[in-house]
């Protein structure tokens, strides 16, 4: 707990609450006897308070941006891929306490079951430290400059792009394939190759075919932009 402690940048005077957004379903199931609850209701407080600061944080930065550009850059950031992220960066998974099952299936890298597990620690600093402190772990380990730019990179559809480059020209054949994979289940990486006209432009890998599919196509958009 004090290794997680300090990797958030925050010391809990209930160090209980931390323990309690660590507890998973599979875990407390096991465990009722001894009273333990699972973090769900910490995760269900926690997505509230993220998606306040959320909203605060991109309202104070973005003054011109209407409802609806806000709504999406917002969906963005508080996405279970952007919360997985952060809680890889946490180590989070290390610190989780699971079922035995759900031990041996995988859970502990699970990105659903790490996603809520971070929404349920900021749950925990909010109900420890209130909201300054939350809102001081939110932007730390999710509301900065970088992580918007790579939450807006992850919104651009390079297959649509690539598609609308390719059919400027009459006749053009664009095709993926998936070249392999390889990982466990639960952390699989697939990989595509894309070909224009029979000819490969772009390869590219992700954690599943679409994203996979969406890596090759900027690869293949770069190849063809340098081609000029």
């Amino acid at each position: 707990m004090e290794i997680l402690e300090k990797k958030l940048g925050y010391t809990f005077r209930d160090p209980s609450l931390l323990r309690a957004a660590l507890y998973h379903s599979s875990y407390a199931n096991e465990h009722r006897a001894a009273g333990i609850r699972s973090n769900e209701r910490l995760e269900f407080l926690g997505d509230a308070v993220l998606g306040f600061v959320t909203a605060e944080y991109l309202y104070a930065k973005h003054p011109d941006l209407p409802e609806g550009d806000l709504t999406r850059r917002r969906a963005a950031l508080v996405c279970e891929e952007s919360l997985h992220e952060v809680a890889q960066a946490l180590d989070l998974g290390s610190c989780l306490q699971l079922g035995r099952g759900e031990e041996q299936g995988g859970g502990r890298h699970r990105p659903s079951i790490l996603a809520d597990a971070t929404e349920s620690v900021f749950a925990a600093v909010y109900l420890d430290g209130g909201m300054d402190a939350a809102r001081g772990l939110i932007h730390r380990v999710l509301l900065d400059k970088e992580r918007e730019e790579q939450v807006e990179e992850r919104r651009r559809d390079y297959k649509t792009e690539l598609q609308e480059l390719v059919q400027r020209k009459s006749d053009q054949l664009l095709r993926y394939e998936l070249t392999g994979s390889s990982g466990p289940d639960h952390a699989k990486e697939f990989a595509f190759r894309v070909t224009l006209n029979g000819a490969e432009i772009g390869t590219g890998t992700g954690r599943s075919k679409k994203e996979a599919e969406q890596s090759a196509a900027c690869a293949a958009l770069e190849h063809l932009k340098n081609e000029k």
